[in-house]
């Protein structure tokens, strides 16, 4: 009966992180679409296969592997019971989930400020009287990682003769943000029929500050329930563990049985569906 909750548990929270990916991957498509039907040039076909490597992205296999190990090593090491060993592995991936998520959200908000910086360099050794290239080259110079490699493969390029216009769509595929997108759209457009650059990288630049500024906003607005669903689970662990140390013969037994193991299972599911909710309510969509 233990072994079917548990199973049951983690097939849900299983579903539920597919379903998000599964809605981020249809996302993605949807937008190398209308990158196609909406090209840099009609006479441009974008690349038919994947870009070689892509700079920024998540890792949530590890947080899968670690809580397979954990819970192999909480089985088989250890001795535990298969529903506590499948309970603390559940909590393990979704703790590294959140952890990934933090350092994915972290690095995009780094390389993005690193965008606007460099688009603020660009615009004005544009208005100075250098070109597209040559200001693409300076802003480089300034630039720190992650960004910076990026801007050099660009550079380097388009110095041995590459397309601009397949560099750049390249270097959105390298690093998939929206905020990139514009940025090489633009530059793009601009390398293929001219125009006033600055006055619109300025633009460009302004956008971008303003979609940082939002989602720092809104990062801060939605703190507050993100402190709160952990400070409950702070709290419940705490409780959990003080009472094995005031009683842990009585918490040894009680954990033994079909109803102790079964109520910390369905805990542990009610707080992965939880930890979900609340990180599929606070993300912020544009």
């Amino acid at each position: 009966m233990i072994e079917t909750v548990a199973v049951l548990g983690i097939l849900v929270i299983a579903a539920a992180l597919v379903a998000i990916a599964v809605r981020g991957r249809r996302r993605q498509v949807a937008r190398e679409r209308v990158l196609r039907r909406d090209g840099i040039d009609a006479d441009f076909e974008p690349l038919a296969g994947p870009s070689r490597r892509v700079s920024i992205r998540r890792y949530l296999w590890v947080a899968a592997l670690v809580a397979v190990a954990v819970g192999l090593l909480l089985r088989f090491v250890l001795d535990w019971p298969i529903g506590l060993a499948l309970a603390a592995a559940v909590v393990v991936a979704l703790l590294g989930w959140q952890v990934d998520s933090m350092w994915y959200n972290r690095r995009v908000f780094r390389l993005e400020t690193q965008l606007a910086d460099t688009i603020d360099m660009m615009v004005a050794a544009v208005k100075a009287g250098s070109s597209l290239q040559s200001s693409l080259e300076s802003a480089a110079v300034s630039t720190r990682k992650p960004l910076k490699p990026e801007l050099e493969e660009v550079i380097g390029r388009i110095r041995y003769g590459d397309d601009p216009s397949e560099v750049l769509v390249e270097l959105e595929e390298r690093l998939p943000l929206e905020t990139v997108r514009l940025f090489s759209n633009t530059l793009a457009v601009n390398w293929q029929v001219g125009g006033r650059l600055a006055q619109t990288l300025a633009n460009v630049g302004r956008t971008i500050r303003d979609r940082i500024e939002l989602t720092r906003r809104m990062h801060t607005m939605s703190a507050q329930a993100r402190f709160s669903v952990m400070s409950i689970l702070a709290v419940t662990y705490f409780l959990a563990a003080l009472v094995w140390r005031n009683d842990p013969s009585r918490m040894r037994g009680f954990l033994l049985t079909t109803v102790g193991q079964g109520a910390v299972i369905a805990a542990v599911i009610l707080q992965g569906l939880g930890i979900v909710w609340i990180a599929s309510l606070s993300r912020i969509k544009f």
